[in-house]
């Protein structure tokens, strides 16, 4: 067996990721249904160590230190994302879209538990195959996958992993259906005029939040210095969160190691909004979000058990089939009538489907496919990815933490 250390558990998990990329390019079913590529190299990697397992040899050990520290710098990029101002710039829409969707991620886990406990399970099992899964996609279910194995649910990761797969395939499946009758049957269609989808949305996201230019001290290269004020900003709301979940602990309230820096991120983010002072670039803390989040899910894919999901296979299967249901009633009756009953609404109702049970990747393919047939829909193309890439995440997780201390 091959023990690797941590640095050479990082560039395995590297390889393998842009092993996922490869084998995307080559199966274009994976790309269209929104596997992510970290997703892809992961499981490869837990498949084949998987397959030497049951032949009684382990070929690798992996050093997996560095997967808490970048689960944790993904969150808080999460976390800078919360502004206020943003979400002032959708107006109504996205205040009614918002609320309706955290609404409806606490409903995944209460369905969720209810199905469970119906089954002889336990009522956490049912909400790691709720919102932390499906609302919060395989990151979010794996960062909670410690916590809700300390809670008694035995091969959390694996189920969070086979959950969240389900969910992505399913949200990229029936969006496009809901939203298809939706519009065949009351959405008045409007003309084409030939707008790119989601053009109205990014002119005014930036018209409201523009980036800051990007500027440096003299003799500093001016991307260097971008990206050395976006890493030590994640690195300070990483420490200042250091200190806030040890004392959420003495509450006793449990919560994922990311929460204390994802609320410190989101304080930062707002003074900043306030007084201008760090003049944040969240295009630049995105792209490092992005890279942590790529290299997190690698490593802790890799590591995966995949032979503990064969006992809690069918029940998964029932709770899910059941959450899949669920989302495609409410976005074809709750979305749709409460967004306004036309045709945008009925795009969001297909957006709805893709992040509320997979990703925003799935929401904006499922949108994409519609305004290209139908026409141009900007206000779906605001308020959407606006909730489901920025807003729900958060919301989500203190939701999550609220169930998991109710039932553990």
């Amino acid at each position: 067996m091959i023990t690797l250390d941590q640095v050479h558990t990082l560039a395995f998990a590297g390889v393998a990721l842009f092993a996922g990329y490869g084998i995307r390019r080559t199966l274009p079913a994976l790309g269209r249904y929104n596997i992510p590529a970290p997703v892809v190299g992961g499981l490869l990697v837990a498949l084949v160590i998987t397959i030497a397992r049951t032949r009684g040899w382990t070929p690798v050990r992996f050093e997996t230190t560095l997967q808490l520290p970048l689960m944790i710098a993904f969150f808080t990029t999460i976390g800078f994302g919360a502004s206020l101002r943003l979400l002032r710039v959708g107006g109504p829409a996205v205040g009614l879209f918002f609320l309706l969707s955290t609404i409806v991620a606490a409903l995944q886990n209460v369905l969720g538990a209810a199905v469970a406990l119906a089954l002889g399970r336990p009522a956490l099992l049912g909400v790691l195959a709720g919102s932390v899964t499906l609302t919060g996609g395989p990151a979010t279910g794996l960062a909670f996958a410690p916590l809700f194995e300390a809670a008694g649910v035995s091969g959390a990761a694996t189920l969070a992993v086979a959950a969240a797969m389900v969910g992505i395939v399913a949200g990229g499946v029936i969006g496009g259906p809901v939203a298809t009758f939706l519009i065949g049957g009351r959405a008045a269609r409007p003309a084409s005029t030939g707008e790119a989808p989601g053009g109205v949305a990014a002119q005014v996201v930036e018209a409201h939040l523009p980036e800051p230019p990007l500027t440096a001290p003299s003799g500093e290269d001016v991307e260097s210095h971008a990206l050395l004020k976006a890493v030590v900003l994640i690195l300070v709301a990483m420490w200042i969160g250091s200190w806030l979940t040890p004392l959420f602990a003495r509450l006793g309230v449990t919560l994922p190691a990311y929460i204390g820096a994802m609320l410190a991120a989101a304080l930062i983010r707002n003074l900043d909004d306030w007084l201008g002072i760090a003049r944040i670039s969240q295009r630049v803390i995105d792209d490092l979000g992005g890279v942590a989040l790529s290299l997190f899910l690698v490593l802790a894919l890799m590591t995966l058990r995949l032979w503990e999901l064969a006992g809690l296979a069918l029940p998964l299967a029932v709770i899910l089939l059941a959450q899949v249901t669920a989302i495609a009633v409410v976005a074809a009756v709750v979305v749709h009538r409460l967004m306004g009953r036309d045709y945008e609404a009925a795009v969001m109702a297909g957006g709805f489907c893709g992040f509320m049970l997979g990703t925003t990747a799935n929401a904006m393919a499922n949108m994409e496919a519609l305004v290209e047939r139908y026409g141009p829909a900007p206000k779906a193309f605001l308020v959407v990815p606006m909730v489901g890439a920025f807003f729900i995440d958060f919301t989500n997780s203190l939701l999550i933490t609220l169930f998991l201390n109710l039932w553990r």
